[in-house]
């Protein structure tokens, strides 16, 4: 496959010169006199690899790779300069360049160097384009669906799996947001480091510290040894911070610290420690409303949330949980838990079911009836009794043939009813009057309906749709 280079600079001469000497039948080199020109072109091209000066008019080299970086463009940058400078060639490396080189340009090692990255962005595109391929089936990774939601979700961890930015994971309790962590670690072939995980709300302020940041022999009663925190034994890796909405405001300075400049101070310390860690922080509170009510700091916020993915609740991609189900049923299997099979009307309430507590809850609930129900079958009166619907079930004339006639026909009669029910109940408005002589029965029959099955005739009333939709509306 032909490979796009972009070159940048704003000399015409060095472009000219550069274009030569890179030039082969499998390549095609394109020039750029400075970063805004190259940001436009690289928004509506694909390009393997950027040759970039770091001193252009406009925006700088620096800038260049920071937004190429941000935006998430699938490209391997190699800096030219000048005035090779430790401090500008540390800043480019931090920004995610691949390398640099030192003008004027040693046309040998130029082409050892561009080689070299090239046949890395190939692997780098392989991987990518596996991952694409993978998340065409029903997991990636240890996430598992197959509706828009989760392929969503899927896409948006291969998309920054590669980059160096830092990623906020936000979505309800439950819903598997470390195990995004897991993926984009996993996906990562660059990263050679562990995954190391912290809970910022299961420590008081001076542990989290101590935690993160590790502490000098000595620092405090009790330190007796040096010890190094997560930050520094996360190196090359990925530090997952679990409830960073829980973090103390007095540590929140200190993380921001660390996520501007990669550096940190061990408490005791006066050394500052330097880490290459990626952070992936997680929340299930809105931190938006956080910052507005001054228990989040706004500046942290936007450090974090460079790029997001959202978890969606289970009760929104309830087509997932025939999956879910088999997925939790093989992991139950491999630690020797009795294998059980749920009915084709169990699978179909748990469908119906508003899951509160999302897929952990359902993982749970699974590993109960592993061990609760007699059988090998799992039905409907199995289940824990919070697994009720919370909207209509849909009609259906599947059943389990092994049952007797009798049940099969009072089960099917009664969800019959229930439709019925409160498809009449809408029509009239919640006026039993109309609905008794719209159904040939009688106010009392009907009445005693409603109670068997738990429906709520105000529901339907106007005016106690209109309440409700003001008070969601004020929520």
């Amino acid at each position: 496959m032909d490979r796009r280079i972009l070159v940048v600079d704003d000399s015409e001469l060095v472009c000219q010169q550069l274009r030569q000497v890179l030039d082969r039948p499998d390549r095609r080199i394109t020039v750029a006199g400075d970063g805004t020109e190259a940001l436009e072109w690289l928004a509506d091209n694909p390009c393997s690899l950027v040759l970039t000066d770091l001193l252009l008019p406009g925006i700088t080299g620096i800038d260049l790779i920071r937004e190429i970086r941000e935006r998430q463009m699938p490209v391997t940058v190699i800096v030219m300069t000048g005035f090779a400078t430790v401090e500008a060639a540390v800043e480019a490396m931090k920004l995610g360049a691949y390398d640099f080189i030192q003008k004027p340009i040693d046309v040998v090692w130029l082409d050892l160097l561009v080689n070299q990255a090239l046949e890395d962005r190939r692997l780098i595109d392989q991987v990518a384009d596996l991952r694409a391929r993978l998340q065409r089936k029903d997991a990636y990774h240890n996430l598992v669906g197959r509706g828009p939601l989760m392929l969503e979700v899927f896409e948006r961890v291969a998309r920054v799996a590669s980059s160096n930015c830092n990623v906020l994971v936000t979505g309800e309790t439950g819903t598997g947001k470390e195990l995004v962590a897991q993926a984009i670690h996993s996906s990562d072939v660059t990263r050679k480091g562990p995954l190391l995980a912290v809970n910022c709300a299961a420590l008081p302020e001076a542990l989290l510290e101590t935690e993160l940041f590790g502490h000098e022999r000595g620092a405090f009663t009790g330190a007796d040894r040096q010890r190094k925190g997560r930050f520094e034994l996360a190196r090359g890796g990925t530090l997952f911070l679990d409830e960073i909405g829980e973090m103390p405001i007095g540590m929140q300075s200190k993380l921001l610290r660390v996520l501007q400049d990669g550096r940190f101070d061990r408490v005791g310390g006066g050394e500052p420690v330097q880490t290459d860690c990626r952070v992936v922080a997680a929340t299930n509170i809105n931190l938006q409303t956080a910052v507005a009510e001054g228990r989040f700091r706004e500046d942290l916020f936007y450090r974090l949330n460079v790029f997001s993915i959202e978890l969606p609740p289970l009760r929104e991609r309830l087509e997932d949980i025939p999956l879910l189900v088999e997925h939790f049923q093989a992991k139950l299997r491999e630690r020797n838990l009795p294998p059980k099979s749920l009915s084709r009307l169990a699978l179909k309430r748990l469908q119906t079911y508003d899951w509160p507590g999302n897929v952990r809850e359902l993982e749970h609930v699974l590993e109960q009836l592993s061990v609760t129900t007699p059988g090998d079958m799992i039905e409907p009166d199995n289940l824990p009794p919070q697994i009720v619907p919370r909207h209509d079930e849909p009609f259906t004339l599947d059943f389990d043939p092994r049952r007797p006639l009798t049940e099969i026909t009072a089960e099917l009669t009664s969800r019959i009813e229930r439709a019925y029910l409160r498809r009449i109940l809408e029509l009239n408005r919640g006026r039993i009057e109309l609905c008794a002589r719209q159904s040939g029965l009688s106010r009392r029959s009907i009445s005693e309906k409603l109670r068997r099955y738990q429906i709520d005739k105000s529901d339907f009333k106007p005016a106690s749709r209109r309440n409700r939709s003001l008070e969601l509306a004020g929520q």
